[in-house]
């Protein structure tokens, strides 16, 4: 079983709505037995809050199911549970590089790296286009079951 870790600075915006993509793909695909897919924060802002409004109202217009959650921190000791630990932006990327003690095991990938980008997955929270987020996390979660799929 591969298990993946998406995360984000609080867990309420962009590494929940990675998480039910990548879910919804993997069922779609028939690989639910095969990848787990999960989600945490980086900083204690939000823990225990739900998905953020606004990332439920994107996931339920493009047809991606989702589940009532509770935002949950992200531990050194998760390092070792995840086979791929994805981080949405240059801060996540400092912040797993410190907690993972440097990534000793090239884990943690930055999600748009999968499409070939070096750059950011724009923080709803502060922008409010869900829906660019949306077509970033989108993008990202398809080329990453495609390299997974394809690396078997």
């Amino acid at each position: 079983m591969k298990k993946i870790l998406f995360v984000c600075h609080g867990n309420i915006c962009r590494s929940p709505m990675a998480e039910f993509v990548m879910k919804h793909l993997v069922r779609e695909e028939g690989l639910a037995d095969q990848i787990a897919v999960d989600s945490k924060a980086l900083h204690r802002d939000e823990i225990g809050s739900d998905t953020h409004r606004g990332t439920r109202e994107e996931l339920r217009a493009h047809g991606v199911p989702f589940e009532k959650r509770r935002a949950t921190l992200m531990t050194a000791e998760d390092y070792d549970a995840y086979d791929l630990i994805i981080g949405m932006d240059t801060e996540n990327m400092h912040d797993l590089a410190r907690l993972t003690g440097g990534d000793p095991q090239h884990k943690v990938h930055r999600l748009l790296s999968y499409i070939g980008e070096e750059r950011d997955v724009a923080d709803p929270w502060y922008t409010g286009n869900f829906d660019v987020t949306y077509r970033d996390v989108d993008a990202g979660c398809h080329a990453l079951l495609r390299m997974l799929t394809e690396n078997k």
